[in-house]
C-alpha cells in the first residue's frame, strides 16, 4: 500500500481502517513492553533506547509486507533494545527488587546528527515500530500508579472521535474550512457557558489550549476593560504571571493564603476598581478551591474585575453532589475550564467563558481572506475572532462526542467517583504508620509525606524518594512545597492526584506501601553513601 494516501476523500475511510490497526498492535506490544506506568532508567537511559534504534530497517513480515505492495509491515523492529540494559536491581522496584521487563538500556550511545531519513520505510513499518517504540517508553495515565500529575486517561470514545477529526482536518479559522466543524463548536461553547453562568442573559465560551490560554485571555479581556493591576493568592497557577507579563501588565500584586487558600480578608485591604483577581477552583498543588462567594463579593464591593482559574474543579459543576464547591463561580466575569483534567480528554481540550459575550468582541480581527466584510455581511460566520490563534485543530468536536455519549450526568459521575476514591485513599493515608496527610482532599489531590522525612530525612529524602520511583519504573507521583515548615517555610511533599475514574483505593494501597517502603530505604542508603557522610 502506498505510504502517501490520503486519510480523507474517496478511499481515505479504507486505508485508515488499514493503518490504525497496525498502528494499535504497535501500540500494545509498547505498553507489554514497558510493564509498568513508566518506562525504568534515568533520561539518558530512556532517550537510549530511541538512538539505539533511529535508522534500524525494518524486516519485511510476511503477512504485511507482501500485501503491502512491498512496504515493510513489523512492528517488533529493535525490541531487543529496551530490553538490553536493565537497571540494577532497586529496593523501591517492587517484587524482586527488579526494574520491570520493559527496561530502557543504561549508559547512552553517542548521539546522531539529527538527519532525518532520506528513504522512508513504508506506513505500515514506520507506525509499527514507532508506535511501539512510543508506547513503551510513555508514561500511561491510565496506570493508576501514574498520579504525579493533572494529566488523564483519555476516554476511548475521545480518542476515536479525535481519529476522525484529524482524518477530515478542518481548520478552525474560516467557516468555509469547518461548515459543521464550526456549528458543532458554537453548540457546544454555548452548552459550556450556559453550564458555568446558568442566569447569565449573554454569556459566551471559546475553546482553548487549555488553563494557561484560559488565563491569558481572562488577563486580555480585563485589560481591554481598563483593568491594569492583577491580583492573586500564593496559591495561584505559575500562568498567571507569565500572562501579566506577556501583555505588559504590572506583576500580580500577590496575597496571602491559608490552607492554600486565598484569605478574603487580605484581599478586601488591597482591591481597588483597576484590579482583576484571578480566584482558583482546584489548585495545582491540593486541588484546594478559593472560597469564592466571598472574594465574589469583595470583588464586587470593590468594582474589581474576577477571572476564577477553574482549570481542575470546574467540571465539578457537572456533579450534583459537587457543584455546590463552584457557588460563587457564576459571579465571575470569565472562568478557566480544562477538560483534559476531569473531562478526560486527549490534550487539549481547554475552554474560557465569559458572562458576557460582548467582551469577546476584544478577540475581533479582520483578514481579507478569512472573515471579508462582505462575507460576514453576508452571513458566513466569522471564526477568527473566536481565538487568539488562527489556525486551529477542532478540539470541540471530541468534547461534544464525549458529552452526547456521556451527558453531564455522566461525567459528572465520574467526577465523583475520582473524589470519592481520593477521600478513601487519603485515610488511608492517615492511618499508615509511615505517612503523613497534609489534609483531606477537597476534590482528588492526597498530599502526603513520609514520616522518616521529619524524622531524619528532610526534603532531600522527598525529593529522592519520588525520583527513585520514577527511575524504577514502578510510579510516578508528584512533589508540592507546601508551607508547613517552621515559622510557615516551605516543605516538600508528595502528591497524588487522582485522576483514573475506574481505579478504586484498593488500587492505589500498594503505592502507599511502596512510598513508605522506598522512603525507608533512601534513608538508609543515604546514610550509607560516602557523600552523605
Amino acid at each position: 500500500m502506498r505510504a502517501d494516501g490520503l486519510a480523507g476523500g474517496h478511499g481515505g475511510a479504507d486505508r485508515l481502517g488499514e493503518l490504525i490497526p497496525v498502528a494499535l498492535r504497535g501500540m500494545a506490544a509498547g505498553v507489554a513492553e514497558r510493564g509498568g506506568p513508566v518506562p525504568a532508567g534515568e533520561p539518558v537511559a530512556v532517550a537510549a533506547a530511541l538512538v539505539a534504534e533511529r535508522g534500524e530497517p525494518a524486516p519485511a513480515a510476511a503477512d504485511e509486507g507482501a500485501a503491502g505492495g512491498g512496504e515493510s509491515g513489523s512492528s517488533d523492529v529493535g525490541s531487543a533494545e529496551l530490553h538490553r540494559a536493565a537497571p540494577a536491581p532497586n529496593p523501591a522496584a517492587g517484587p524482586g527488587g527488579q526494574a520491570p521487563a520493559a527496561a530502557m538500556p543504561g549508559p547512552a550511545p553517542a548521539a546522531g546528527n539529527g538527519a532525518l531519513p532520506r528513504r522512508g520505510v513504508g506506513a505500515e513499518a514506520a507506525l509499527g515500530q514507532l508506535s511501539r517504540l512510543l508506547a513503551a517508553g510513555s508514561a500511561d495515565p491510565a496506570d493508576p500508579a501514574c498520579a504525579a500529575h493533572l494529566h488523564c486517561p483519555p476516554l476511548a470514545v475521545a480518542v476515536a472521535a479525535d481519529v476522525v477529526a484529524s482524518a477530515l482536518n478542518p481548520s478552525m479559522d474560516s467557516w468555509d474550512q469547518a461548515p459543521v466543524a464550526s456549528e458543532l463548536e458554537r453548540e457546544f461553547t454555548t452548552g459550556i457557558a450556559r453550564l458555568c453562568y446558568p442566569d447569565a442573559d449573554h454569556p459566551d465560551a471559546v475553546v482553548t489550549t487549555g488553563g494557561t490560554e484560559s488565563n491569558l485571555l481572562g488577563l486580555l479581556l480585563a485589560r481591554e476593560n481598563g483593568v491594569v493591576q492583577p491580583v492573586c493568592g500564593a496559591n495561584a497557577h505559575h500562568s498567571v504571571a507569565r500572562a501579566a507579563w506577556l501583555l505588559g501588565l504590572p506583576v500580580p500584586i500577590v496575597v496571602p493564603c491559608d490552607g492554600d487558600r486565598l484569605l478574603p480578608d487580605a484581599l478586601d485591604k488591597i482591591l481597588t476598581p483597576g484590579c482583576v483577581v484571578v480566584a482558583t477552583a482546584g489548585t495545582t498543588n491540593t486541588g484546594t478551591l478559593d472560597p469564592l462567594p466571598e472574594i465574589a463579593r469583595i470583588c464586587h464591593q470593590n468594582n474589581a474585575r474576577l477571572h476564577v482559574d477553574a482549570a481542575y474543579g470546574g467540571m465539578a459543576l457537572c456533579s450534583e453532589t459537587l457543584k455546590s464547591k463552584l457557588d460563587g463561580l457564576d459571579r465571575a466575569d470569565s472562568v478557566a475550564l480544562d477538560l483534559h483534567k476531569f473531562g478526560w480528554q486527549p490534550v487539549a481540550a481547554g475552554l474560557f467563558a465569559a458572562r458576557e459575550a460582548a467582551d469577546l468582541g476584544a478577540l475581533t480581527v479582520r483578514a481579507e481572506y478569512l472573515n471579508a466584510d462582505d462575507d460576514t455581511e453576508a452571513g458566513l460566520p466569522d471564526l477568527l475572532g473566536r481565538s487568539i490563534r488562527t489556525s486551529r485543530r477542532p478540539d470541540a468536536f471530541r468534547m461534544a462526542v464525549t458529552v452526547h455519549a456521556l451527558g453531564t450526568d455522566g461525567l459528572g459521575a465520574l467526577v465523583e467517583r475520582c473524589c470519592a476514591t481520593a477521600t478513601e485513599v487519603a485515610r488511608r493515608v492517615d492511618e499508615h504508620p509511615g505517612l503523613r496527610l497534609w489534609g483531606p482532599p477537597e476534590l482528588s489531590t492526597v498530599v502526603l509525606r513520609p514520616v522518616v522525612a521529619d524524622e531524619a530525612g528532610g526534603d532531600e529524602l522527598v525529593a529522592r524518594v519520588r525520583r527513585a520511583l520514577l527511575e524504577a519504573g514502578t510510579a510516578v507521583i508528584g512533589r508540592a512545597a507546601l508551607p508547613t515548615g517552621p515559622g510557615g517555610a516551605n516543605q516538600l511533599w508528595l502528591k497524588l492526584t487522582l485522576l483514573h475514574p475506574h481505579a478504586t483505593a484498593a488500587d492505589y494501597l500498594p503505592l502507599l506501601d511502596r512510598i513508605a517502603a522506598t522512603a525507608g530505604a533512601e534513608l538508609v542508603a543515604g546514610r550509607e553513601s560516602p557523600v552523605a557522610s
